[in-house]
């Protein structure tokens, strides 16, 4: 069974990870165009990135590891279902109170979990098989390291300070949460990767 990660956060170097009012997005993402290796997503709404050989190696190992991925309610429409599919091109759980009008059932691309983290999770382990189930969001994160869910956390530290907005484990309680590492270090352009292990 693959491991619970929080796959490639992007995050401004004072630790934010979107601006006051959901600004800042163009700061945090411009390295997904810093360079000449062209990812392709499976989104019709996200146009392929172009990101340094380096950025594209971690992206590429990254993507084929995921078997699914957890999201929250509020991403998923704020990105507006990323057009019918996540550009990683796996199943998408979609933990929230209510299934949208227009999904009145699951299907390759979307599945709805309304009966808290732990059963997204384990959903999204079902459906990743082998392979990693990532985590997309920071209140996703948050209630993963908070159940004891996460394994590994995947930061792209970009440089920018945004001075407000959300952090990724803004209002975690419970006490410090040590984790191991880096496990990986990876220069981009425009980003430095950093990969932490979850000390148990």
């Amino acid at each position: 069974m693959g491991k619970v990660t929080t796959g490639a956060t992007t995050m401004s170097l004072d630790g934010y990870i979107a601006g006051p009012d959901e600004s800042g997005f163009d700061l945090l993402f411009q390295w997904y165009g810093n360079g000449d290796v062209e990812v392709p997503t499976a989104s019709p709404d996200v146009p392929p990135f172009r990101v340094s050989a380096a950025d594209a190696a971690l992206l590429q190992r990254e993507w084929g590891n995921a078997g699914a991925l957890v999201v929250g309610r509020y991403l998923y429409d704020l990105t507006h279902a990323w057009g019918g599919r996540h550009p990683m091109g796996v199943t998408t759980v979609v933990l929230t109170h209510r299934r949208p009008d227009d999904r009145p059932a699951d299907d390759e691309n979307f599945v709805f979990v309304t009966d808290g983290i732990e059963a997204a999770v384990a959903r999204a382990k079902e459906l990743a098989g082998a392979g990693d189930v990532v985590v997309n969001g920071g209140q996703m994160a948050r209630q993963c390291l908070a159940a004891g869910l996460l394994d590994e956390v995947g930061i792209a530290l970009v440089p920018v300070v945004l001075g407000g907005g959300k952090r990724l484990f803004d209002g975690l309680g419970g006490g410090p949460v040590q984790f191991d590492g880096p496990v990986a270090v990876v220069e981009g352009a425009g980003v430095t990767h950093l990969r932490y292990r979850v000390r148990r």
